[in-house]
């Protein structure tokens, strides 16, 4: 299949569900976290398909590699604030460890799109 749109790509749409999750998850945060945690974690949250989409509509390979890689960077920002957040006891462990491993699904898909951009091209005679 070709890639008409960033709408089409795995990472993109894994990328949104994370957010999803996110969004639901946070919904549970104490209020005191409105301006901190909470909102830090959305941010970071949604710019992983926002770089994605935005990279996408970039002109070069290398600028949407450079953008992917921004997404990835917020990627491990999520996952540092889950893992804060789950110490601080504004998530269970086992809420925790899912959206974790959702994290690590994204990462996954997210370095095979980086590699398959960045895999040298055989030269053709």
């Amino acid at each position: 299949m070709r890639v008409q749109s960033y709408r089409d790509l795995v990472a993109w749409k894994k990328a949104i569900d994370l957010a999803k999750t996110i969004y639901r998850a946070t919904e549970q945060f104490p209020r005191s976290e409105t301006y901190g945690l909470t909102a830090q974690l959305r941010r970071a949250a949604v710019s992983i398909p926002s770089n994605i989409a935005e990279g996408q509509g970039r002109q070069s390979t290398g600028e949407f590699v450079q953008f992917l890689g921004t997404a990835r960077g917020s990627l491990f920002e999520v996952e540092t604030q889950i893992v804060l957040a789950c110490d601080f006891g504004f998530l269970s462990e086992e809420a925790s460890e899912q959206i974790l491993a959702q994290s690590t699904e994204v990462a996954r898909v997210l370095q095979g799109l980086i590699g398959s951009l960045t895999k040298p091209r055989p030269i053709r005679a």
